[in-house]
Formats: C-alpha cells, structure tokens, sequence
C-alpha cells in the first residue's frame, strides 16, 4: 500500500509540474487545488482549506524551510505575509552564570529539609539565580505586505495548504478573472517564494513594500532600529540591528531583501516601494540572513550571505525553484501515510471540520493533524538549522509569550516526540547539537552554582545556550531539564540503532550523570537520594511551610514550588542512570563507574501513593494549591519515560487514573496533547480520541496550530502527532504493540511508514479493529519481537521463515534490508 502511495503521489505531482509547463506557454498557471476541492477529489489526510482569508496572524498558514519562516494571510485586497530567520534574536552572546553561588547551597537544602521552603526559596533567588534573570528574545524580520485594488468583490474564494508538498495557496475569481498565489519555502534555494498569476494575460495590478518590525511595546528604550531601502530596478531591502536586552548589547545585524520579477506589463521602484502594473505573471522571491555562526560567534557578513542566495537564483525560473523545493521536502513527508476512515465532513473547509466532529465522526481528521505535525518539524527543525522553539520559527511579535525560547521543563521535549515514530530521525539533529552546546556554560553553572562536575541545565535557553535557573526560584530550581533532553540522545539510539551516534553522546550521558551523581543529597529520614532544591513544574505544593507571598526576584505576589526530591526528577533521573548504564554496557565504557549509577539508581525514591489515593507528586504527601494543574510532571514516567507502566507496574495503574481524572481532560493545548499520550499508555483510545476532539474545539487555532490558552505555540500541534502515533503504535517496553489504544471510531486503517525502536519500519493495516496485515523493513537487523494474541506465520521473499512463538508475541531474526510480513 506504501509503495501504491508514494507512486500515485510522484505521478500526481509530475503531472502537476508537467501540466504547468505546458499551460505557461499559453495561458498563466492555475492551481489543480479548488476544483479538486469543488469535485471533493482532494487527500483529505493532507489538505488544509478554507473560503476566507486569515483575519489575524494565528490563523495565517505557515510555510518553511528550516531556518526561514513565512505567515500568509491570504488577503485579496492586501497579501500579508509575515517573516522570519531563525537566528534574528534580541542581544548577543553573554553568560548568566553566577560566580560561587554553591557555597550557600548547603544553607538551601537544610532550610528545605527543615521544612521553610519560602526561606529557601528567597536564598536561592539571592544567589544561585542566573543573572540576568530573564532571557532573550526570539524576534521577527520583516513583512511583506502587496496592495491590490480596493472594493474587489472576490468570487469562488479558496485558501489552503497542501502537506503533501508544503505549498500553500489562494485562489479567487474577480470581474471573470482567476487570480492564483503559490507560496513556497525552499530549503535548497534558501528562498520563500511568492508566485501571482491570473488566468487572463496583462491583469496584474499592485504595488509591494517591505516593511521592517521595531519593538513599539517598548520603544522608549529599544534600541532594534531598521532601515527601508529600495535597491536596483527590482529590489527591496530592510536591514538592522537586534535589540539590547536586559544590559546585553544587541549584536546581531540583519538584511532581509525581496525580488520582484515580472512577465509582462510595466515595474517600477519608487524609493522602497514596487509597483507592478498589467502583468502577467509576477514571481517575488524572499531572502534574509543574520551574522549569526554560533551561540558565541557573530561574526559573519549578512549582506554577502544574502547576496550569495540571490546569486544562486539567478536564471533559475520558478518552476525550477519550485520542483526542486517540493522534491526536498517530499524526502521526509513521503516516508508516512496514515489513512483512518473518510466521511463526508472530511471534504469540508478545515474550520467548518474541527466544528463537526464534536457531534459527528471524521477519523481522517486525526489523520490530517498526524500530517500537519509532520509539517511542521520538517518546516521548522533541518540538519543545520536551530531546533523548532515554543513557536517553531513564526513569530510576529517582539515581544513573544515566554519570549518564544526552547522551554524544557516540557515544551521543547514534546516538540521533538514525534521525530523517531513519525520517520524523520534526521531532524533531531538541531536538538541534539543544542543539548551539545548547552554542557558549554552547563558545565560552568555545575561548578559555581552547585560546586559539582559535569554539566547541569534548567527549564529555559536561548540562542546565546545560557543554562543558569531563570525567571525565578519557582521555576528555576529544575535542575532536571538537561537530564530529560538526554533521553532524547538514547531513544534516538533505539529507533535507529547506531552505535557511531551512541559514541559521540556518551559524553553528554556521562556529563549529566556526573553533576547527579555530585547532586543527591541523602534525605534526612527516609533516607533516599534525592534531588535538593528540586520542584515539580510550575505546580505548588500545598503544605507546612508553602504559603504566598510577595517574591523579591519577579516583583510580584506568588507562590513557591521549591521542595526535595520531586517524583519527577526522581523519574528522570531513573531513566537517565538507567539509559546510561546500558550504554556503558554497549561501548564497554566507564564500567566501574556505571556500577555505582546503578547502585545509586536503587536508592532513588520509590513511587509512592498518597493518601487521597493519587501518585504522589511529591517525595513528601502534600496536596497542591492549583486544583486542575496543565502539567502532568510525575505522569512523566509513564509517558514519555520508561518507569511507569501498565504492564510492568500495574499496582500503579489506579493511582496515575486518579490523577489523570483530579485533573480533568482540559488545560492548555500542550497539557492535551500530554493527555492523549497518557491514556494511550494506558491503552484508553477512545479517552484519548475524547481529548483530541475537546483539543481541536477548544485549543487549536483554525490553522491547526496549538494554543496555549491563547498564545500560538508548536508544541501541542507536534505533541497529537506523537500521541496518535502512541495510540496506533508502541515500543517502549521491548515488544511492538500494534493499535494498543485504538478508539472504536478508528476501526479501519493503514498506517505506513511508522519507525518501532529496533530500527524497524512497519507498513500496518486494519480493519473492524482486527489487525490484517503488518510489513516490517529491518534497518539494523535486530530481533523483532511484536505482541500478538495468536500464533502467527512471519514470511520474507514469499518464503516462510522461522520464529518463536511466544506468550502473546512472536519472535523472529532479521537481516538488514529485508521485509519480512505477517497476516493476521
């Protein structure tokens, strides 16, 4: 079925290309999509549509390459399209490490221990802070805005974004002219291109201006100053200057430029505007760098980096640009197909869709969502590029919620879920170069704010990779940020089997066990190692000590959530002396030392039940002062950790559902996303199916991206495309789960392309909630042991080969390469 599919999608977009060609001989190109969608011919898996354009930047439709990022609004009388380049940021290097700062660290955990945690709190926002104490801030380039003629009355409108090729377009009939814009992000050609058509020769009428963005919230003091320039016959350009921030000297330089090429009529430039008269057809292509090398290096030349993109675009026609774009991003995006059942609200427009499916079922809905996850990692995160943040690479504002950073006390970790199952293993390579570079001032707040080895990273960075506590002690004091992005590094080695990349990270591994292993603190009476300060995110304890009051670091009246030993640092900290110690094994590395994580991996805490019959969030059994919490901290090891487990803990099993059920179904749409894969764990698909219906009403913009409550963020969107994945698919506990959580609305499908760690690539099909059929590609030549109810025959090359027979699975040898099959 994959290959059926992939086949039919080449042929569709070859004739698309070649259909193209031949109608631009003769008349402008028409885009295929609007009668597709008139005719309700379209994949209903991958196309996002609508009859409007984007009344605000939330439900613009996102393009990308990796590394820069366009908006489009899809006006008639005015496009907008809003950009961006990944590096533009506020300040420059800097360090926020605070210089000996661990010499009153014993002074912390003995006021914690003692059980003045307020106290604890203002000591260590005097001392073991970052300072700065805030962060930088992730900025947008410019806007590209095109004025059309006013009092249009536009007939037949459509606008849409097609997954399958990353194209997004509109299209509307004026006075019996068809006028048509296709938007694409070249990776190869580093350009985001505008192409304007009309289905009548010489009707191409506007003028466009490049338009720079300042920080107006704050402009009394910012100092992000831009300049307006027209250049050549054919050019606009917008430079400048990032902004100072928190006394950190802005030092990043940017240009961005646009080219206007016109077919036809008349272009002329008057200062920084265009106007393009009585064309034909009009092809604008957007380019844009920063001086930026690294997080301590900005040494670069803007202005030549721009100047080379557009000296690799010469005589290159769009068609070119566009078929070399589509063909770089269908090598990730073609790797996947999910087909659950189709019905009729599947052909609706997309917001019209996510209304209907409250009160009547449209599985391909899941299906398209799945896809727009997909999109948007292989839009926002390339080899080379900086990983997605909180907003992926969109952002209109400059001043962005929580300064759209890399959050990691959950947000950047569930950006990346999806990456090993959804086949697209090479674009962690932004995320693990990161962590990489976080162990450079880690391993500087390690020994002058906790006087340990190794290196240690909290719950927020920037591009600059400062790893000291931010913010203030209420989220600051999670020192277990790093230790979760690790675990990102061992999954990677378990979806892909390669030893070379288990090599090059077990020195980040090792690094993140050395400052724990220096961290733990004995607790006084149970006796347990534990992490101290510790907390659990962004969730206050309610308890002796734990009271409001006014906090001299933020300013402003609130809480504190620092304690000893919180479950879910304990859980971390399991997996990551666990991941560890099994790759010392592997590399025949440190195995003394390993012995002692493993020893010491023993004396962690216990899960533990409290007495209202919940998992403990919490070494000691407090209550919380928030009653509905968004964040599920000690749900981590359930999912995605490797701690919990309805399998290997089922005495746990009640107590983690009483948490799941204190807090409801709701929160923001990250906590959703969250959610999903918790009762996909716990083998509940129509639970799940439940929070992605209320995720898609209440929390998700028309757009599909996620909200959190309402700032536009990327982790939710990526997190239901890992939690779909973990309700079809699963392969943490050494077997491979076929549809483990499959809701009874999604009783047939096909799912191709899907990674199982193992290194195995699994085609799978259902129907009437029965397993039919499931390929597997072998990658690395692993054991394959997948769970079945009953005994099954496994056949390769149309030959039936050997394998075990287990209780409840069967097992059998693979070489590498090699397809091996089994009918249920």
């Amino acid at each position: 079925m994959k290959k059926l599919l992939i086949l039919s999608c080449i042929l569709l977009c070859s004739c698309g290309e070649n259909e193209s060609i031949k109608v631009a001989k003769s008349i402008p190109f028409i885009s295929p999509i609007p009668e597709k969608i008139e005719k309700k011919a379209f994949d209903t898996t991958s196309l996002l549509w609508y009859t409007k354009a984007a009344e605000k930047w939330e439900e613009a439709l996102p393009v990308g390459n990796g590394r820069i990022g366009g908006m489009v609004f899809g006006g008639v009388e005015e496009e907008q399209i809003q950009l961006n380049e990944e590096t533009y940021w506020s300040g420059g290097p800097y360090n926020s490490t605070v210089k000996g700062g661990y010499k009153e660290l014993p002074k912390i955990q003995q006021l914690i221990f003692e059980g003045k945690p307020v106290e604890a709190h203002k000591l260590f926002g005097r001392h073991l802070m970052g300072y700065p104490v805030e962060q930088q801030k992730y900025q947008s380039v410019a806007n590209l805005h095109l004025f059309f003629k006013k009092d249009q009355k536009a007939t037949h409108y459509k606008r849409w974004l097609d997954l399958s090729n990353g194209i997004t377009g509109v299209e509307y009939t004026v006075d019996g002219v068809t006028y048509n814009r296709e938007i694409i992000s070249s990776a190869v050609d580093q350009t985001i291109a505008v192409r304007l058509t009309a289905s009548k020769p010489g009707m191409l009428s506007f003028e466009t201006e490049l338009r720079g963005v300042r920080n107006q919230a704050h402009s009394n003091y910012a100092t992000d100053y831009f300049r307006m320039d027209g250049d050549k016959e054919n050019e606009l350009v917008v430079t400048g200057k990032s902004a100072d921030y928190l006394g950190i000297e802005g030092k990043l330089r940017y240009e961005a430029r646009v080219k206007v090429n016109t077919e036809g009529g008349k272009l002329v430039r008057k200062g920084a505007k265009i106007f393009v008269e009585n064309a034909t057809s009009v092809t604008i292509y957007y380019v844009a760098a920063t001086n930026f090398v690294n997080y301590k290096d900005v040494s670069a030349n803007q202005k030549e980096r721009v100047q080379n993109y557009l000296n690799d675009l010469k005589g290159k026609k769009f068609d070119v640009v566009k078929k070399e774009a589509v063909k770089d991003y269908q090598q990730f995006f073609n790797r996947v197909q999910l087909q659950l059942l189709e019905t009729a609200n599947s052909f609706l427009p997309t917001d019209e869709r996510m209304k209907a499916i409250q009160t009547s079922p449209d599985p391909q809905m899941a299906a398209l969502s799945y896809q727009f996850g997909r999109f948007l990692l292989i839009s926002s995160s390339r080899v080379g590029t900086q990983p997605a943040n909180l907003q992926g690479i969109w952002n209109n504002n400059m001043n962005p919620s929580w300064d759209s950073k890399y959050t990691t006390n959950i947000n950047t970790e569930m950006n990346y879920w999806l990456a090993e199952s959804a086949n697209l293993s090479e674009l962690t390579e932004p995320l693990f170069t990161m962590i990489e570079e976080l162990t450079d001032q880690g391993a500087d707040v390690a020994k002058e704010h906790y006087g340990a080895k190794g290196w240690v990273f909290h719950q927020n960075t920037d591009i600059w990779r400062v790893a000291a506590p931010m913010d203030g002690p209420t989220w600051g004091t999670f020192t277990v940020g790093g230790a979760w992005l690790t675990t990102h590094l061992w999954e990677h080695y378990l979806y892909t089997q390669d030893k070379a990349f288990l090599e090059k990270a077990y020195p980040i591994l090792k690094g993140s066990v050395d400052f724990f292993m220096d961290f733990l603190v004995e607790h006084p009476t149970k006796k347990w190692l534990v992490t101290n300060p510790s907390n659990s995110p962004e969730n206050p304890p309610k308890g002796p000590g734990y009271e409001y009051f006014f906090d001299e670091v933020t300013g402003f009246y609130y809480f504190t959530t620092i304690t000893a030993g919180a479950t879910m640092d304990t859980q971390i900290l399991k997996d990551l002396f666990d991941y560890y110690a099994k790759a010392s094994a592997i590399l025949q590395k440190d195995l003394s030392f390993a012995e002692k994580v493993t020893a010491a991996r023993k004396r962690l805490a216990p899960s533990q039940v409290g007495k209202d019959g919940t998992l403990q969030e919490w070494a000691e059994d407090l209550e919380q002062l928030e009653d509905k919490h968004r964040h599920f901290s000690h749900m981590y090891g359930l999912y995605p950790g490797n701690v919990l487990s309805a399998k290997r803990t089922p005495e746990l099993v009640n107590p983690i559902k009483a948490v799941l059920e204190q807090r409801g179904d709701g929160g923001k749409g990250f906590s959703r996303a969250w959610k999903m894969a918790l009762w996909a764990r716990l083998f509940d698909g129509d639970r799940a199916n439940k929070i992605y219906k209320s995720y898609l009403e209440e929390q998700c913009y028309l757009s599909l991206f996620a909200k959190c409550g309402n700032p536009l963020q990327v982790d939710g969107s990526l997190g239901v495309t890992a939690a779909i994945s973990e309700m079809l698919v699963q392969s943490h506990e050494g077997i491979i789960e076929l549809l483990p959580a499959l809701p009874t609305e999604w009783y047939s499908g096909a799912f191709n392309g899907v990674v199982a760690r193992g290194a195995f690539e699994l085609d799978l099909e259902w129907k009437d909630a029965t397993m039919k059929s499931v390929s597997v590609l072998s990658k690395a030549g692993k054991t394959c042991k997948i769970a079945t109810k009953s005994p099954v025959k496994v056949w390769v090359n149309g030959k039936e080969i050997a394998a075990t027979q287990g209780d409840g699975f069967v097992s059998f040898n693979t070489n590498v390469g090699e397809t091996y099959t089994i009918n249920f």
